[in-house]
């Protein structure tokens, strides 16, 4: 029997061990196959593209944007025709970004010498990350330390070398330059740049293998983002020609005639050079669902190979691109039937192409029902070599969302070296609904690099969103926040912001005010525009894009160091509180905690703020009102406050006011305050409370009106100083003197302003150096009326934010089911850099 129960044990044990075993390799393999979404993209192409719905415009358009030459490089033109005109005539054609050179240094705290210094490759990738952050409704500043990997294609373009055919940079121009070039030209800074500028901590990986490297990013950032690796990952490449070196190697062979790109059509005779910079954030699909971010489409699968020994080192391998659209597939858990629209590689070349789409017929066109449609971007913009194949997954993006397939350029008919009816694929040469199937909308992209690299990647459409909640109506005010590293750049933003509420007037302002605050910095350059009117808040916008005041617009430079302090005066309070009691939630359960404990005051301390006005005024008028008002008015106030962030590094206060700090700051429990509010000046009735009290260490420093010191802990644990304290008439004047001598330039009347004028004299005798004095009530002081109470009290947050104070504004749209939407990117203000120029 004991050998019996031995092996039970033994089988529970090993059944046990077995589905744990299981479990662990169900958990592994579904990270390896977890869908990978794309919840951000950010490009610059040639034809002034700036951003996904430029890109989206070109191609639906079917608009062409190769032209000449730039000349704002310094190219040596005459060095660059090749004299011997026994070889092919040189294109001056291609895809050029329209300024290529221009850069923000100041915004990324880069000196003039070493912008000149980095290749423009690198600084192209700054701002795009910075915008591609921006799109996915996330603040940049907010990423430092989080384990986001950065993953850049990127070819060295020789950027800052003074030897070479065709260069014309000379040994002086790059003098005292040598330090910064050497990270400036390095190929691994694209990557690392990027993660040292915004202080990300997952890996940083640059990719050069030729024209498949964004894409071979792409499947090593799925992987990160898969294993956990990395939290989110930003990947992309980059293509910026320092020199015209790509056109003269190339006159000989592989260029269009006439610098068209002729993708799989029969008239193909060679691509054309092209440079622009993709990028695309990827998460994992539940954390984005999670978290809140847009999902734009999901990636499903990737594979990377070599050609290996083929027929030559450069020509492509028609069984290794099969091999890597297999994998890809087996790895998104596909069969070629089940992919819709295929991106192709497309150079236009008489050898790669047909290689290309043979490869295509055999593993998407077999076994379907309709055809897998084909096309190529390189047709509207040329062969942009690191960034190609980001570009194409940006455009199947975009394509799937709007549920077209753009065609491909410059087509006379497909290419008659294939064997088209081997299979169903079929080139898209006008443009076309994607095809309706019933499942998701899917998407392949290809890029191979001439040095044998290939890979592929599957895209599929986004999941349907969950629906919305309903609004929740506005709230009482509004507040568009807006920031910028320099004057100049704040006017740009506004006016960028301002263009597109031209452009688009029936955006929610709710859904406005909300994005600006949920998914912008910042930044030392403030403005926000407060009001209820979407009229008002459109021309102080405007007003603020040409650098004009207007009475909607609070707008100063936030101090870096400034701490805030915040007053509670004991007068000048009759009568407030209506608006925001019926406002705020926060206010109001403040107010009405400390009226549960006036319980004895023979009506509801809410009737000063609820009641008919007149007998609200009368009630005022009574002293046992009027004191437990004060101190109910100030403990809203603090509560709203910090429900918008707000934290004060000092506390000044009289009478009840200090007695109100006392409680905020929770030296004392709302008990204890209220009792010494009541006790008067009576020993006996001091000593009773006294007795009964409780005090705990204060979580923010007071400073007393009577000593203009701040408030030492045996001090603030005495009944009698408390008593005293509820009593006091001392002026509060020595005790803001040394707050603004200790703390700096903000402070915050929890009044109508009964203190500010006098507050704001000595401050602003006492702080020294060019920083801004703000003193500011958040009750306004007489320019507006009760029912106003709302926009007094953001403009006081307003002005307090402005100079520095942290205030987070989204707890403005917190209950509001504000929507995030697309606003304008950062408006960089941009200097050329450009060596040799």
């Amino acid at each position: 029997m004991a050998e019996e129960q031995r092996l039970r044990e033994y089988l529970r044990t090993a059944a046990s061990e077995l589905q744990r075993t299981r479990d662990r390799v169900r958990q592994l393999e579904a990270r390896i196959y977890e869908p990978v979404a794309i919840v951000s993209m950010g490009c610059r192409y040639p034809g002034g593209v700036l951003g996904p719905d430029d890109l989206w415009e070109m191609v639906a358009a079917g608009r062409d944007v190769v032209s000449g030459w730039p000349t704002d490089r310094g190219w040596d033109f005459a060095g660059v025709t090749d004299p011997d005109p026994s070889r092919t005539a040189m294109v001056e054609q291609g895809g050029f970004i329209e300024g290529a050179g221009d850069f923000d240094a100041r915004f990324f705290g880069i000196s003039p010498r070493e912008a000149l210094a980095i290749d423009p490759q690198q600084r192209q990738l700054l701002e795009v990350a910075w915008e591609t952050f921006e799109r996915a409704g996330m603040d940049p500043t907010g990423l430092r330390g989080s384990r986001t990997g950065v993953f850049v294609g990127l070819i060295g373009q020789s950027y800052g070398t003074v030897d070479g055919a065709y260069r014309t940079l000379t040994t002086e121009q790059i003098s005292g330059l040598s330090g910064f070039l050497l990270t400036g030209k390095a190929a691994g800074a694209g990557s690392g740049r990027i993660s040292y500028v915004f202080g990300l901590e997952g890996p940083a990986v640059t990719v050069d293998t030729a024209c498949s490297s964004s894409l071979v990013a792409l499947h090593q950032a799925m992987a990160s983002v898969r294993s956990g690796e990395s939290t989110l990952a930003l990947v992309g490449g980059v293509t910026v020609m320092a020199t015209p070196d790509m056109f003269a190697s190339s006159s000989e062979r592989g260029t269009a005639s006439d610098g068209r790109c002729r993708s799989y059509a029969a008239a193909a005779d060679g691509t054309v050079w092209s440079e622009g910079v993709g990028m695309v954030l990827l998460e994992r699909l539940s954390d984005a669902q999670r978290n809140g971010h847009p999902v734009l489409a999901v990636l499903r699968g990737s594979a990377v190979n070599q050609d290996g020994a083929s027929n030559g080192f450069t020509a492509p391998n028609g069984s290794a691109q099969r091999r890597v659209i297999r994998a890809a597939l087996a790895n998104a858990q596909l069969s070629g039937a089940e992919v819709d629209v295929i991106e192709g590689h497309g150079t236009a070349t008489v050898l790669g192409d047909p290689i290309e789409v043979q490869a295509l017929l055999a593993t998407y066109g077999q076994e379907r029902d309709r055809p897998a449609l084909l096309g190529s971007i390189k047709s509207n913009m040329g062969h942009c070599l690191a960034a190609a194949g980001v570009a194409g997954v940006i455009k199947m993006v975009m394509a799937m969302r709007h549920g077209a397939v753009p065609r491909t350029l410059h087509v006379d008919e497909p290419t008659p070296h294939v064997d088209w009816t081997a299979g169903q694929v079929e080139l898209v040469t006008e443009t076309r609904p994607w095809p309706d199937t019933g499942r998701p909308r899917r998407a392949a992209v290809s890029s191979f690099g001439i040095t044998g690299t290939n890979s592929h990647v599957v895209l599929e459409q986004a999941p349907t969103p969950e629906p919305a909640p309903a609004p929740d109506g506005a709230p009482p005010v509004l507040a568009w926040v807006v920031s910028a590293r320099s004057p100049r750049a704040l006017n740009g933003q506004a006016e960028r912001l301002a263009g597109q509420l031209r452009a688009q007037p029936n955006l929610d302002p709710v859904d406005i005010g909300h994005t600006l605050v949920a998914s912008r910095a910042r930044l030392p350059h403030r403005a926000v525009l407060i009001g209820r009117k979407y009229d008002d808040l459109l021309a102080g916008l405007q007003a603020l894009a040409a650098g004009q005041d207007s009475p909607t617009v609070l707008r100063a430079v936030a101090s870096p160091v400034a701490k805030t302090v915040v007053l509670l005066p004991d007068a000048g309070l009759a009568g407030a509180g209506r608006g925001l009691y019926a406002d705020f939630p926060v206010f109001r359960s403040a107010y009405d905690e400390v009226g549960a404990a006036f319980a004895d005051l023979g009506r509801p301390l809410r009737d000063l703020v609820t009641g008919e006005p007149d007998s609200a005024a009368r009630l005022w008028d009574r002293p046992e009102f009027a004191r437990a008002g004060v101190f109910g008015v100030e403990v809203g106030l603090y509560a709203l406050l910090a429900s918008f962030g707000v934290r004060a590094d000092y506390l000044v206060g009289q009478g009840i006011g200090e007695v109100a700090a006392g409680y905020v700051a929770g030296v004392l429990s709302l008990t204890s305050a209220i009792e010494f509010i009541r006790a008067g000046s009576d020993p006996a009735e001091i000593a009773r409370v006294g007795a009964s009290a409780s005090f705990a260490d204060a979580k923010v420093a007071i400073v007393s009106a009577r000593t203009g010191q701040p408030v030492v802990r045996d001090e603030l644990c005495s009944a009698e100083y408390w008593a005293a304290q509820a009593h006091a008439d001392d002026a509060p004047w020595e005790a803001i003197r040394w707050s603004a001598a200790h703390a700096g330039s903000i402070v915050i009347e929890l009044g109508c302003g009964v203190w500010t004028q006098r507050a704001r004299e000595i401050v602003g005798a006492t702080v020294t150096g060019d920083t801004d004095v703000v003193v500011t009530p958040v009750l306004g002081t007489g320019e507006y009326g009760p029912s106003d109470e709302a926009i007094a009290f953001a403009t006081g947050l307003a002005r307090a934010h402005t100079a520095g104070t942290p205030v987070d504004w989204s707890a403005l749209y917190a209950t509001t089911g504000a929507r995030r939407i697309d606003l304008p990117t950062y408006a960089f203000q941009h200097r050329t850099y450009w060596l040799g120029r």
